[in-house]
């Protein structure tokens, strides 16, 4: 039963942890985002890596170091325009969803550590979300 609610408890704060960096990126807030990032993000070697599967414009290497990816994400955030972030189940994780008019424009995992997220994976081909809905 205890190692149920510690599962429980992990769960809960890696949701909490999505939910922050949605409204840190939301508002563009570059420091509140680098709390959010695990500080050894470059020793771990990963950061922003994207699938745009050649139909949809994505990083192709990855965005290394908790500034230069808080950076990233908030230049992404400016070409975006109007983007609805939604919390959902991705990969049986807490993750985002990014929607504009109602289409699925890319899909966010995660993977944190307690409270920090030391990597991001950002799916964009337009073939693969067809089965996530706003």
């Amino acid at each position: 039963m205890a190692a149920a609610r510690t599962r429980g408890a992990r769960a809960r704060r890696r949701s909490a942890v999505v939910g922050e960096f949605r409204q840190a990126w939301q508002a563009r807030d570059v420091d509140a985002l680098v709390r959010l990032l695990d500080p050894s993000v470059v020793a771990v070697a990963a950061a922003v890596v994207a699938d745009g599967g050649g139909r949809a414009m994505a990083s192709p290497e990855p965005v290394q170091g908790p500034l230069r990816v808080a950076e990233f994400l908030v230049h992404l955030a400016g070409l975006a325009g109007r983007l609805d972030l939604l919390e959902r189940t991705v990969n049986g994780q807490p993750g985002l969803v990014a929607v504009n008019g109602g289409q699925v424009m890319t899909v966010y995992a995660f993977d944190i550590d307690e409270s920090r997220i030391r990597c991001i994976w950002a799916m964009r081909n337009p073939d693969k979300p067809r089965s996530w809905s706003s």
